[in-house]
């Protein structure tokens, strides 16, 4: 099994093509922005409520 060529990926390429329609295709990977855009900004916005509120220490020795 070697690595895919130009042609391989050619196929594949149309396939999806036919799968998912080329309208679909976009709309796909807008949504797929979004999610990544609300990931970004959940992340940058975790800190900020840890500072807020943070955690329960426990100095237990084990």
């Amino acid at each position: 099994m070697g690595s895919f060529s130009l042609m391989h990926w050619v196929v594949v390429l149309a396939v999806v093509v036919l799968v998912f329609g080329a309208g679909r295709i976009p709309r796909v990977m807008g949504d797929m922005a979004k999610g990544i855009r609300s990931f970004q900004s959940g992340m940058k916005a975790e800190p900020e409520e840890e500072k807020a509120n943070p955690p329960a220490r426990s100095d237990t020795a084990a």
